[in-house]
């Protein structure tokens, strides 16, 4: 045991949380939840990357770390027109999903194959929003946002990983002491809120489908490259088929999928964390334990973010969907013959078209898909 290891695990873990919790704050707004709710979305999402990191981690011996699915908060945070109840019950569709190929290797094959350019067009126009929205907020309180602008460009200069994070934290005191903060909440402990589900065709097509879609291709074939990268041999159907379990069951309390990490596993999985390889999977207990005080004050958390300003929120969103951005959009342009279907993909996406009351970030695909067919036959 060394202390990199622990050390490692609590930077990937206060990354993953602080970086992008007030997307999911955003995401649970956007389909009308409680704060109660809201504050039970957190709280399991944690317990499930508790759960999820500590058994297999334990059991593969490889440093699996797991993750709320970034791509699907913006996905949420995007839509319109959802209740909460539709959105558990889209969540529950899309772990079911995620189990199914989990299991059933094929599936795993076919959403592979759905071209990285298409996939990664639809996941740029759905974080477009949240990126250019972050500098909207400059004309709203210039005197909190530009500070805090220029402090995140300075500083992923050197730390890039803990540049969203120092914005967060550096704008919460900034917002105190400009007046900004109402008063801060007790401190207390969490609860967990059941959410009766409901089924609807515009949910199931709207939000469950394209959350299964960009949680495999951007999150777990992510996560799984990463652990290959680093010289391991995960098991893909069993680790998909485990994250989309946990996932199943904490649905009904309101979270999202978990899926596996990209970032923070990157930060876990490195020779710095420890030079042999046996000896990395010891960051995913740590990791666990990291994730299980945040479950224990997640509503204490979310009463924080409440009181803060909405433009503070939205700028740490957006800065902290400025990689995946980057990242999405060099993809969805690396293949000159697939630009064109990328770009249309990222432009029907970012519209936020909502025809036969589905979204958006469905059309999109399958705009980009048809676009690249096309160009297929036409060849």
């Amino acid at each position: 045991m060394r202390l990199s290891i622990p050390a490692s695990a609590f930077v990937a873990s206060i990354v993953g949380f602080g970086g992008t919790l007030a997307l999911i704050i955003a995401a649970a707004n956007a389909v009308g939840a409680t704060t109660l709710e809201t504050a039970s979305m957190v709280t399991a999402l944690c317990l499930a990357m508790t759960v999820e990191t500590a058994y297999l981690s334990w059991k593969t011996k490889m440093p699996v770390i797991s993750a709320w699915s970034t791509p699907g908060a913006a996905l949420i945070a995007a839509s319109s027109g959802f209740t909460m109840a539709e959105a558990v019950g889209a969540f529950i569709v899309a772990a079911v999903l995620l189990v199914a190929t989990g299991l059933f290797r094929p599936l795993t094959r076919l959403v592979s194959r759905i071209p990285a350019s298409v996939s990664s067009g639809m996941l740029a126009g759905i974080v477009v929003t949240f990126v250019s929205g972050a500098f909207k907020t400059v004309a709203v309180d210039p005197l909190l946002i530009l500070p805090l602008l220029a402090a995140f460009f300075v500083i992923r200069l050197f730390n890039p990983a803990l540049s969203v994070l120092a914005v967060l934290i550096g704008g919460g005191v900034l917002a105190v002491l400009l007046g900004r903060v109402g008063d801060l909440p007790a401190p207390e402990l969490s609860t967990l809120t059941f959410i009766a589900p409901q089924f609807t065709t515009a949910a199931l097509v709207g939000l469950a489908i394209p959350l299964y879609l960009v949680t495999m291709a951007s999150q777990n074939l992510s996560g799984l490259a990463v652990l290959k990268a680093a010289g391991y041999e995960p098991p893909a159907g069993e680790l998909i088929a485990a994250t989309g379990l946990i996932s199943l069951i904490t649905a009904p309390l309101g979270a999202l999928t978990t899926n596996l990490a990209a970032i923070s596993a990157a930060i876990s999985t490195g020779p710095d964390v420890h030079p042999d390889p046996a000896e990395r999977w010891k960051t995913g207990p740590f990791y666990a334990l990291f994730y299980l005080l945040f479950a224990l004050f997640g509503a204490s958390l979310v009463a924080i973010f409440a009181v803060l300003p909405p433009s503070l929120i939205a700028l740490v969103a957006g800065l902290g969907l400025m990689a995946p951005l980057v990242n999405a959009m060099t993809i969805a342009l690396k293949e000159e013959s697939e630009r064109i279907p990328a770009i249309t993909a990222f432009a029907a996406t970012a519209s936020g078209l909502v025809f036969a009351g589905i979204g958006s970030a469905f059309w999109g695909l399958v705009a980009g898909l048809i676009v690249l067919g096309l160009g297929q036959l036409r060849r």
